[in-house]
């Protein structure tokens, strides 16, 4: 519970460091769109954090969006957005592979019977190759041709093309590094 007279001064301060840390890159935060881990009112909420953690630099970005997804989880009781489910099914279906076909891709996603891709869409005839990459395309990860051995070259999404999202969005699933980096240290 917030306490004007006990909790004010005290926020005034960290108010005062952040614009003092932040000044000279306001503008740039203020046009900033980062990528966020949820959708719609809840995006709309967290934006400025993530990109303040964005601009902190380090581990920050990694552990804002985690605690967005833990608050998120606490305050709804849902599972992953769709889009994060998207992600790691996608860490799933690359198993030990560098590259995937896009219609391999899609074929293991929409074979797993406790996931959505498989009646995906208005119609239920499951997640595309164009719904796919739009879906995935927020996350900066393109489809893009090559060569597979036995089938030539083909449109297919490189392992490498992932890395940031999943860990950033699915860390549960991924090592992350130990950076501690970019923010000013807590004084308080």
């Amino acid at each position: 519970p917030y306490r004007h007279r006990r909790d004010r001064p005290r926020l005034q301060r960290l108010a005062e460091r952040l614009h003092g840390w932040l000044r000279d890159d306001l503008t740039a935060l203020e046009a900033a769109e980062p990528v966020m881990p949820v959708e719609d009112r809840a995006a709309d909420t967290w934006e400025p954090l993530i990109a303040v953690a964005d601009h902190a630099g380090g581990h920050w970005p990694d552990r804002a969006r985690a605690a967005i997804l833990a608050l998120q989880d606490e305050d709804t009781g849902d599972d992953r957005s769709e889009r994060i489910r998207l992600l790691a099914d996608c860490h799933a279906a690359f198993g030990d592979e560098q590259a995937l076909p896009t219609m391999r891709l899609l074929q293991q996603l929409r074979a797993d019977p406790e996931a959505p891709w498989a009646d995906y869409g208005p119609r239920g005839e499951g997640l595309s190759a164009k719904k796919l990459g739009e879906l995935l395309r927020e996350y900066r990860i393109e489809s893009e041709k090559i060569r597979f051995p036995g089938l030539g070259q083909s449109k297919g999404y490189n392992r490498a093309a992932f890395a940031d999202a999943w860990r950033r969005y699915t860390p549960d699933m991924t090592t992350l590094s130990d950076d501690s980096g970019g923010a000013p240290e807590n004084q308080d």
